[in-house]
C-alpha cells in the first residue's frame, strides 16, 4: 500500500486511527490492532511476502529468550547470522551468481528471487537488537510489543531505522495523553508535506531523469540534457525519500508515536560530514555504532580510521544496492569523509558558500553512479557533464528544478516542523488542507508511482 494514495488517505489511515482510539484504553488491544494494521499494509502487495518478517522477527525473539534463559552468547550470534543470512539470499544471491558467472565465464542457474519490499530496513533493526543484547542494553520484551517495534506499518517498507529503545517504550503510553490534538495536527501538517512532495515535485522530476539516464546507456549527452538528467534525480531522489520519511513521521503521530528524524535539509551541508549527519539519518548512525566504531572509529589513529571508514562506507553502498556501482558510491563518499577528515586536521576551514560548493558537486557526482545502471553509463553521463557528449541543450523543465532547489533548501524537516510549531496557526492549517485535497485529486489522475527506496 502506497501513502499517496487515495486509498490510503481516505480510508485506510482514518479507518485505522479511529478503530485505535476506540481501544486506546487498552495497550494490549491498541497494540494488537496496529500490528493487524502493519500486516495488511505490508502485505498488500503480495500476501506472501507476510511470511519474511513474521518468520525473521519470531526466530530471532526465541533466540533472545534462549539467550536470557541460558546465558550462551552463540544464541545472541545466531540471530544475528539468520537475518543476515535472510539478507543476503533474499537481496544478494542472484548479484553473487551474476558476479561469478562474470569472473567465471560460466553460465549458473539464477535463482532470480522477488526481493520482499523493506528487507534491508526490517533486518537491520533486527540486527541491532541482537547486538545490543550482546552488549546488555536491551532487554527481553514480551513477544506484542517486540513483533510491533519491527512492524509498525509507517516505518516498515522504508524507514526510519528505529531502535528498539526508541520506539517500544512509547507503546506503554496512552495515545490520549496531553497534546493529542497537538500531535494529530502537526501528524497532518507533517505528512501533508511530504504528500507534496512525493505527488507535486519527485514524480515529476522522475519523468526527466529516467528517460535521460536510460540514453546515456547507450550515448553521450550534450550538456544540457545530461545536467537536466543529474540535476532532476539530485532533487528526485530526496523529495522522495524525505516525503516517504515525513509522511512516515506523519501517520505514526496520529498514533501519538514519534519516529526519529532522518532528513535534515542536506543539501545545505558544507562539507561531506556534515551532509551524512543530515543525510538518512538513522542508517548513518547505525552504521556508526554498529559497525563503524566497533572497527575502530577515528580513535584508533589515522589508518585504523582510513580502514574503519573505507569498510563502512563500502558495505554502506552495498547495503543501497546488489551492483558494484553501489559499492564504489559507498567508496566514493568513504574517499569523500577521508579527505573532510585530513581537512579538518590541519584547521583551515573554507568560507561556507565554497564548503558547500564543493560538497554538493561531490555529492552530484556520486548520484550519477548511484543512479546509472553500469560504470560505461555512468561514464558517459559524467562525461556529457563536461561537454564531451556536445556543449548544446539547455535545461530542460527549469521551473520545476528551480521549484525543487527552493523546497529542498528552505522547507522545514519533520522535527524541525515538529518543534516549532509550538501553538496552533489557522492559516497554516487551512493552507496544508487545501495542498492536501489538490493532492488527493493529482493523484486521483493516475496510478500512484513507488517510492524509489522500495526497492532497497
Amino acid at each position: 500500500m502506497l501513502f499517496q494514495s487515495q486509498f490510503y488517505v481516505l480510508v485506510f489511515l482514518p479507518t485505522v486511527a479511529v478503530l485505535y482510539y476506540a481501544v486506546a484504553h487498552s495497550p494490549s488491544r491498541r497494540q494488537w490492532l496496529l500490528i493487524t494494521a502493519s500486516l495488511i499494509f505490508y502485505g498488500w502487495w503480495d500476501v506472501r511476502f507476510v511470511v519474511l518478517p513474521v518468520a525473521q522477527i519470531t526466530a530471532t525473539w526465541l533466540v533472545a529468550l534462549a539467550h536470557e534463559r541460558t546465558g550462551k552468547r552463540a544464541f545472541l550470534f545466531l540471530g544475528v547470522a539468520l537475518n543476515l543470512v535472510s539478507l543476503g539470499t533474499f537481496k544478494y544471491l542472484d548479484f553473487l551468481v551474476a558476479t561469478l558467472e562474470s569472473l567465471s565465464g560460466y553460465v549458473l542457474p539464477s535463482p532470480s528471487i522477488v526481493l520482499p519490499i523493506g528487507i534491508s530496513f526490517f533486518s537491520f533493526q533486527l540486527i541491532s537488537y541482537m547486538i545490543d543484547r550482546m552488549r546488555a542494553v536491551a532487554p527481553i520484551y514480551s513477544f506484542r510489543p517486540f513483533a510491533l517495534f519491527v512492524l509498525l506499518y509507517p516505518h516498515l517498507i522504508a524507514g526510519p531505522i528505529v531502535r528498539h529503545n526508541e520506539l517500544v517504550p512509547q507503546f506503554a503510553l496512552d495515545p490520549r495523553r496531553e497534546g493529542m490534538w497537538r500531535r494529530i495536527g502537526i501528524g497532518l501538517i507533517i505528512f501533508t508535506v511530504g504528500f507534496a512532495k512525493k505527488v507535486l515535485l519527485a514524480d515529476k522530476l522522475a519523468t526527466i531523469a529516467d528517460p535521460l539516464f536510460t540514453q546515456a546507456g547507450s550515448h553521450s549527452l550534450n550538456l544540457g540534457d545530461a545536467w537536466s538528467a543529474v540535476l532532476a534525480f539530485t532533487f528526485q531522489l530526496f523529495l522522495d525519500f524525505s516525503a516517504y520519511t515525513e509522511m512516515a513521521i506523519g501517520s505514526a503521530l496520529f498514533f501519538g508515536i514519534i519516529l526519529p528524524e532522518n532528513f535534515r535539509r542536506p543539501y545545505l551541508a558544507v562539507s561531506i560530514r556534515d551532509f551524512w549527519r543530515r543525510w538518512h539519518i538513522t542508517l548513518s548512525t547505525f552504521f556508526r555504532d554498529y559497525l563503524y566504531i566497533p572497527l575502530g572509529g577515528s580513535r584508533s589513529g589515522p589508518w585504523r580510521y582510513v580502514f574503519a571508514t573505507i569498510v563502512t562506507m563500502g558495505l554502506c553502498g552495498l547495503w543501497h544496492g546488489a551492483g558494484w556501482t553501489y559499492v564504489v558510491w559507498g567508496l566514493w563518499h568513504g574517499f569523500g569523509l577521508i579527505v573532510c577528515h585530513g581537512w579538518q586536521q590541519l584547521k583551515r576551514p573554507l568560507p561556507a558558500v565554497i564548503g558547500w560548493a564543493i560538497t554538493f558537486l561531490f555529492v552530484i557526482v556520486g548520484w550519477v553512479l548511484f543512479r546509472s545502471s553500469s560504470f560505461v553509463a555512468a561514464s558517459t553521463m559524467l562525461a556529457s557533464l563536461v561537454g564531451i557528449g556536445g556543449a548544446g541543450g539547455a535545461l530542460q523543465g527549469i521551473k520545476l528544478l528551480v521549484a525543487s532547489a527552493l523546497v529542498s533548501a528552505l522547507v522545514p524537516s519533520a522535527h524541525e516542523i515538529m518543534n516549532g510549531l509550538s501553538r496552533p496557526y489557522p492559516a497554516l492549517a487551512a493552507g496544508a488542507a487545501v495542498l492536501a485535497v489538490y493532492c488527493l485529486l493529482e493523484v486521483g489522475q493516475g496510478a500512484p508511482v513507488n517510492f524509489i527506496y522500495f526497492q532497497f
